[in-house]
């Protein structure tokens, strides 16, 4: 009686193990992808200009939200954070729909998120559209092109 306690104990475990495994083995690029568009938005809502340049490729590029100007190195990508984050206080991002499409090891989301910070004690929010083209290294998906345009008014 007791072998056999142990024994269902052992297969109920057993069994949720893999179908554990098996929810994790079966995630794929897409959701990698997902995935390291929302480490982004965390990483983004750290308000550490350092951390989120660690998230773009070494030859990634921006066309930022709040610039006419094009950053195409490391340092001008850090600058337009720093810059972002003295302008936006306690800036946050929540993403709304997304499209994401796999090409091998180049990825591309495209969609619209909205930008939440605060000024003058009220917060704000600012909607914009995006798309990151993402490569793969190793088992990183890493931003090589970011585009974010503010959402323009509807048609009258």
């Amino acid at each position: 009686m007791r072998f056999r306690l142990w024994t269902s104990r052992a297969l109920f475990v057993l069994s949720g193990l893999l179908l554990l495994l098996g929810s994790v083995a079966s995630a794929g690029p897409n959701e990698d992808v997902a995935a390291a568009t929302m480490k982004w938005a965390q990483t983004l809502g750290q308000n550490d200009p350092d951390k989120v340049v660690l998230l773009y490729a070494t030859d990634g590029v921006l066309w930022g939200t709040l610039s006419p100007t094009l950053r195409a190195d490391r340092a001008a990508l850090r600058d337009y954070f720093v810059t972002a984050f003295k302008v936006l206080p306690g800036l946050k991002v929540t993403f709304g729909e997304q499209l994401i499409r796999v090409y091998g090891g180049t990825a591309v989301n495209t969609g619209y998120y909205t930008f939440a910070y605060v000024k003058d004690g009220e917060t704000k929010t600012l909607p914009a559209r995006y798309s990151f083209t993402f490569v793969r290294d190793g088992e990183n998906w890493m931003i090589v092109d970011h585009h974010s345009s503010a959402m323009p008014a509807p048609p009258r």
